[in-house]
């Protein structure tokens, strides 16, 4: 594909980082030389010093060639506004990033149309929607849906009390088809595991399996069952908001903020849905007035990332059983996941994969993929004569660092063993450790 991206901050980058991996013809474009030069010297891009709106940059960029064009500077009207420029000079699908949440109205998206953009992306609503389903599976650090939902990936850590510690992935999973474990964080690692893998203590296992299935993996995990009916905000952003507009009326919800006429905003937007109170989010003795031992989840999501962290590790020193931090700062994201916070949100992450899962639905080869800590998770749809239909999975060499994890036929989600045989029409769901890996299971679905 050929693909044009306005913007090189943090979304703009980690989408482009993740396209030029799979060889598209990719140009990044932005004010800033420094930005583009850190990136071009990494990876095999093409960047382009201009205007986010510049005639010119666009057909230097082959804008008339362009299948798909990705506006993703901080502004949304100049987002928009490339958008509609690069639409009128050939570009065949435009994706803006936006910060308002009427624009994402159905009732709008025929104007966006017919201005020249085809699709919205608003990370803080990506977001409010990923800390809701947290909120709802709080158990679970991650979860992500293929074909609709048929499959689920749900990320565990592993407690030291796990039934499944030190032992091997062969003697849980040989007559398991219930789920599946497909990958393990460890520390700064990323293992796709073997037979002889054994489970650990602090590890963030990644499990597949069906809906119906996700009180199973649960069980399987040793993770308590509990309802979270109180929720202390710490900061009142548009995260903030947007979560507490999502959220059941049955969750009790209190928001801290520290200045008072950005209170009073907020008590207008989430009226009866939320308590606002002005105090520092930061001041332990202050969150120990409101109580914060009482209750069930806090969400700190200030725009500070160590504020954010430190008070959700202070949060589970209270006894809070489900903490949310919002970490702004992507080379913070490892520290946070291993000081035992419950859910790590970044915004600018959530909206890179969102906006890459865009980019390959638009692909005629039908994969779409997944960028996992340093994993990548793949679905293949499989077409007629491919070699991974020829054999019984048991009999198909696969790489070292491969784990199919399981597929799709007619609308069902299965789990995969040696005896599955794949038939041409199933959606696979494959992890790879890296995209190297990919390229050598990627000739199997041809």
């Amino acid at each position: 594909m050929n693909i044009v991206i306005v913007g090189a901050g943090e979304v703009g980058t980690h989408l482009a980082k993740m396209l030029s991996l799979e060889k598209h013809n990719i140009y990044l474009i932005d004010e800033d030389g420094d930005k583009l030069k850190n990136i071009s010297n990494s990876y095999d891009l093409f960047t382009l010093k201009g205007s986010p709106t510049s005639f010119e940059s666009f057909k230097e960029a082959g804008i008339e060639k362009a299948d798909l064009f990705i506006a993703v500077t901080p502004h949304k009207s100049q987002n928009i506004n490339a958008c509609m420029i690069a639409k009128a000079l050939g570009a065949k699908k435009t994706v803006a990033r936006i910060d308002n949440y009427e624009y994402l109205q159905p009732k709008n998206k025929a104007i966006f149309e017919k201005m020249g953009v085809n699709a919205l992306i608003y990370p803080e609503y990506l977001a409010a929607k990923e800390i809701v389903d947290m909120i709802g599976i709080n158990w679970v650090r991650k979860y992500y849906e293929f074909s609709g939902g048929d499959l689920v990936m749900l990320g565990v850590k592993l407690r030291n009390d796990a039934s499944i510690i030190n032992r091997k992935m062969i003697e849980l999973f040989s007559n398991e088809d219930r789920l599946y474990a497909v990958a393990i964080k460890r520390d700064q690692e990323m293992i796709i595991p073997r037979g002889d893998d054994e489970f650990r203590a602090g590890d963030i296992v990644f499990f597949i399996t069906t809906k119906e299935n996700i009180p199973y993996v649960k069980q399987f995990t040793g993770k308590e069952n509990y309802d979270i009916k109180s929720l202390l905000i710490i900061g009142g952003s548009r995260i903030s908001v947007k979560a507490v507009q999502f959220l059941p009326s049955s969750i009790s919800v209190k928001i801290i903020e520290s200045d008072i006429a950005k209170g009073e905003k907020l008590a207008e937007e989430v009226l009866d849905k939320a308590v606002i109170i002005h105090g520092n989010g930061t001041d332990f003795d202050f969150l120990t007035e409101e109580g914060i031992s009482n209750v069930d989840a806090v969400a700190a999501l200030t725009q500070n990332t160590e504020t954010n962290i430190l008070t959700c590790v202070a949060a589970k020193k209270f006894g809070v059983k489900k903490t949310i931090a919002e970490v702004e700062n992507i080379d913070y994201i490892d520290l946070a996941e291993n000081m035992d916070i419950g859910t790590v949100i970044n915004k600018k992450l959530i909206a890179a994969n969102y906006i890459y899962q865009m980019t390959l639905d638009a692909d005629e080869e039908s994969v779409k993929c997944l960028a996992l800590f340093d994993a990548e998770v793949f679905e293949f749809e499989v077409k007629e004569d491919s070699k991974i239909t020829r054999d019984i999975i048991r009999n198909v060499s696969l790489p070292k660092n491969v784990n199919i994890g399981g597929y799709v036929r007619a609308n069902k989600g299965y789990l995969v063993n040696g005896n599955t045989q794949i038939e041409a029409g199933d959606r696979v769901v494959v992890f790879c450790h890296n995209m190297q890996d990919y390229k050598k299971v990627e000739k199997l679905f041809r």
